[in-house]
Formats: structure tokens, C-alpha cells, sequence
């Protein structure tokens, strides 16, 4: 099996999470634009996308499958099935590998040729800017060697983690929707900074600098998060008055909340 770099990456469906990860691939040097493949059900729309990027557009899943050595299949979860049983037959010798939301192993096994070797993910948009996270379902069929490729691949883009089954979805919303809930905390720290004059522009790179930073001093040290709050809270010091402010309008159950919400939907 080639290396990352030298695989045929093919998207069907090419949408916002499909155009997110062939943007991280160039970015970091990964997979060559010319080594891409697309299709999708807008013609003159997938045009418009892949040629941004250089990317080949395809006519139809077919073709994709056919110049491809890794298949990434990026349409809504209700379409899968129906995408693929045109083109399952043409998988033998591939690597599957689904993005779409809830569509796990078992549910693939339903309606693959056997013997097909598939993987499903969940990946988020930061994958974009080599700052992603990967979820990959611990139960596939990927050989040992297919799947070192893969996770060579996508750890050039992502942090890659190994969920079960069960807890996908849960994974999914955190690492999923949680972009959303940050630009929405990096709008409010934005507007707090505006208030008191500090330029827009200058107040959304501070803000999301800060995100950056902070996320990575705690993957790096592995502190507990309430630790690192604490370091920055001297003793009646400004920040604890921030602090408090939150905790009394309920920022810590309104997350909560926000989580369970998804979940529960």
C-alpha cells in the first residue's frame, strides 16, 4: 500500500466537510491537489469548488471510485446507501471511509459487498487548518497496514482518536459543534473588548489566539482545566471578578445545557 502522499484521494460529495479536509491536505503538504478527485450532484457548483482548488471533478461516483485509491464519502447520511450501491461492486481493493454523522460500521455491513474495507469518521471543520479532530470508530475492516496509512494521513490534519461505537455521538457533538459554541465565545469576549475600545479586527485575533494557545498549553501539559483557571485567579485579583461573573449567570450550565440539547434532540 502507498504512503499518504502518494494515494489517490476521492470525494463523494463535496460540501463543506469534504472541501474542509481536501484544504488541510494541501495545506500541510499531504496529498498533492492533482492527486484529488470529486463528484457531486451540482456540475457547475463542484467546478466552482474543486477548481479553487485544483482539484479533479468527476461525473459520477464511478469515476471517482475508478481513479481513487481512498474513497471518502461526504454526503448526507440519508443519501449513503443510495450512493454507494451504485458503485459497490467497484470498492473491492479501496479504502471506504465515511464522514457522515451516525453512519457506523454495522450499518454498512447492511449493504457493502463483503470483504469491503471501511472506516467511519467524524471529523470536524478546524481539519481545514491542520487543527481538526478525527474520530474513528474503533470497529472497521481495515487491514492493520490500511488503517497506519489512514491515521498517517489524517493526523497530518487532525488529533485522531479511537471512540467506540456507543459514544460517537456524544464525541461527535463535543468535537463537532463545539467549534460553533467558540466562535460564539470568542464573538462575546470580542464584543466585551469593542465596548471598551478595543479596533474589531485587533479583538477577534486576541480572542481566538487566546483559544488557540490555551487549548494546546492543555493537550501539552494534560492539566486539569480548573487548575490552569486557577493559576490565572490571584487572590482578589482581576480575574476571579470575571470568574464570578460567569459562574452567577450560569456560563459553566448553560454549556451543559448545550451539550444535552444536541443529545437529546
Amino acid at each position: 500500500m502507498s504512503r499518504s502522499n502518494e494515494l489517490n484521494i476521492g470525494f463523494i460529495g463535496f460540501g463543506n466537510m469534504a472541501q474542509a479536509i481536501a484544504e488541510g491536505l494541501i495545506l500541510k503538504g499531504t496529498v498533492a491537489a492533482d492527486r484529488m478527485y470529486a463528484c457531486a450532484r451540482n456540475w457547475d457548483k463542484l467546478c466552482r469548488n474543486t477548481e479553487r482548488y485544483g482539484i479533479h471533478g468527476c461525473r459520477d461516483a464511478g469515476e471517482t471510485v475508478e481513479r481513487s485509491d481512498v474513497v471518502i464519502v461526504a454526503v448526507k447520511p440519508y443519501l449513503v446507501e443510495e450512493v454507494l450501491m451504485q458503485v459497490r461492486e467497484r470498492l473491492e481493493g479501496k479504502i471506504l471511509i465515511s464522514v457522515a454523522v451516525n453512519f457506523l460500521f454495522d450499518k454498512f455491513e447492511e449493504f457493502l459487498v463483503p470483504g469491503t474495507h471501511h472506516l467511519s469518521t467524524l471529523p470536524n471543520t478546524p481539519v481545514a487548518v491542520g487543527e481538526g479532530i478525527i474520530l474513528c470508530e474503533e470497529q472497521h475492516s481495515l487491514t492493520q497496514d490500511e488503517f497506519a496509512m489512514v491515521r498517517e494521513l489524517f493526523e497530518s490534519i487532525a488529533l485522531v482518536e479511537m471512540v467506540d461505537g456507543g459514544h460517537m455521538g456524544i464525541a461527535g457533538t463535543l468535537s463537532g459543534c463545539g467549534p460553533a459554541f467558540a466562535a460564539m465565545f470568542i464573538e462575546a469576549l470580542s464584543d466585551g473588548a469593542v465596548l471598551h475600545g478595543l479596533p474589531r479586527e485587533l479583538s477577534y485575533k486576541l480572542a481566538s489566539q487566546m483559544i488557540v494557545g490555551t487549548g494546546k498549553l492543555q493537550l501539552s501539559a494534560g492539566r486539569h482545566p480548573g487548575a490552569m483557571k486557577d493559576g490565572v485567579c490571584s487572590p482578589g485579583g482581576t480575574t476571579i471578578k470575571g470568574v464570578a461573573v460567569l459562574e452567577r449567570k450560569g456560563f459553566r450550565s448553560a454549556v451543559i445545557d448545550a451539550i444535552d440539547a444536541v443529545e437529546r434532540r
